[in-house]
């Protein structure tokens, strides 16, 4: 029997012999032509990974920051003195007959710990007289809680135009003031508010300017922390 008949079929009747070929052999059968790129990816995703952190610590530091002023600001305390800004508190019936009434009045529209009413003359003319009136308590939104109480106003005195807000001074919160009309005339209005107290005063006879800068005056000295 010769060689040659030996190497024509399979040992034993096995597989047929693997053709050996140059091309790499692949263990898989998914394409590597449609498998992403990964290390693009995994930038991609420490990328989206680091800005959403940043975001985060962001809303951290503004929420840290926003709760540190409720802190610093809810316990405020408001004391009339006898004298402030030029102007003398008014301790007569009459006097305090209208602080009280606008004092009432203002706690029946936003719920307060401690309400508070003064009226202050002018010595340079009775006609310029301040009345102020507000109150503490915890407010979350100042700005949104002020805002509410203009438009109450409008709706005893008239329409609060041109009004703006103005430089609320060292206490900080926010202040605006405006315009409105009475039976006296048109006269200035003012309003602060922050996480602890909400204050507004009518001041006639002023212009706004000359009505914010001396509001600023008269909180500096009834608020205290």
């Amino acid at each position: 029997m010769s060689d040659a008949h030996l190497t024509q079929r399979p040992v034993d009747d096995g597989p047929e012999p693997v053709e050996l070929t140059d091309e790499p052999i692949q263990l898989s059968r998914r394409d590597p032509a449609s498998e992403p790129e990964r290390r693009p990816a995994s930038r991609r995703r420490r990328f989206a990974l680091a800005a959403g952190l940043a975001v985060g610590l962001a809303g951290l530091g503004a929420l840290g920051v926003a709760g540190w002023r409720v802190l610093e600001q809810k316990d405020t305390r408001l004391n009339p003195p006898a004298k402030v800004a030029g102007l003398t508190r008014d301790d007569s019936d009459r006097a305090r007959s209208t602080a009280d009434y606008l004092r009432d009045g203002f706690a029946a529209d936003i719920e307060l710990d401690r309400s508070y009413g003064a009226v202050y003359s002018d010595p340079s003319d009775a006609k310029r007289a301040v009345l102020v009136f507000g109150g503490t308590t915890l407010l979350w939104r100042p700005e949104r809680d002020l805002n509410t109480l203009f438009g109450l106003m409008a709706d005893e005195t008239g329409k609060v135009t041109g009004l703006r807000e103005v430089d609320a001074g060292r206490l900080g919160g926010v202040m605006k003031c405006g315009t409105t009309s009475g039976d006296g005339g048109d006269f200035a209005v003012c309003g602060w508010a922050d996480h602890g107290s909400v204050v507004m005063a009518m001041l006639p006879g002023r212009s706004v300017d000359d009505a914010a800068a001396l509001f600023r005056q008269l909180r500096e000295g009834i608020q205290s922390r």
